[in-house]
């Protein structure tokens, strides 16, 4: 039976969430998204680690912040979730930028943009610190928070309608499909040569 409490009908226009993920048609197109509710959460316990972290080092909490953000945005990477990424890395800055003003309270804000968003890259403010490593180089190696809209969108390919995972001639597909989603791109584009060995025959499949 279904529960009364956790069962709703709604209209596929007005959406649902299912797993932190809504799921409703706009303009027609059906799209999932991570939910408000679940983003909100989230956020949540972002300003919470930065909050209850006010004095720790920036390498502290680069190290707190890194794992809770990465995980979050590959959860959410096979969903129509930029927008949502792109407006939590702005919330995110906006509350490290006042933990940043509150470490540094004499500190001018030019200063503590240097010291702590310095331009790395394509971004010109980069949440980051510098390390005691140093590159071939001798140029510094930088230790830098995690962003949401840096993990690539990764659409989820539908398996051939005829594809038979006990039949050997699909082997090289579904070996193909693998490292697809492992590695975000296929093998020839990876560089690598596809060599599939021949599957043994097995009853119903050209056995004899």
């Amino acid at each position: 039976m279904l529960s009364a409490d956790k069962t709703r009908i709604t209209h596929i226009d007005e959406g649902f969430d299912f797993l932190g993920q809504n799921i409703r048609k706009y303009d027609g197109k059906p799209l999932v998204k991570p939910s408000k509710k679940n983003t909100h959460a989230f956020m949540e316990k972002v300003r919470g680690i930065i909050e209850a972290n006010k004095s720790v080092s920036q390498t502290v909490l680069i190290g707190l912040l890194n794992p809770v953000i990465r995980g979050w945005a590959n959860y959410h990477q096979h969903c129509a979730a930029k927008e949502t990424f792109d407006r939590v890395d702005h919330e995110i800055w906006r509350a490290l930028w006042q933990w940043a003003r509150r470490r540094h309270p004499k500190k001018s804000r030019a200063w503590v943009k240097k010291q702590c968003f310095p331009a790395l890259g394509q971004r010109a403010w980069t949440f980051a610190t510098e390390t005691d490593k140093r590159t071939p180089d001798d140029k510094p190696i930088w230790l830098r928070l995690v962003y949401a809209s840096e993990t690539k969108i990764r659409r989820h390919v539908k398996i051939r309608r005829d594809a038979n995972p006990f039949d050997p001639q699909w082997q090289p597909y579904f070996t193909e499909r693998a490292f697809r989603k492992k590695a975000g791109l296929t093998r020839r584009k990876a560089g690598i040569k596809t060599v599939v060995k021949p599957a043994p025959l097995t009853r119903g499949f050209g056995a004899a």
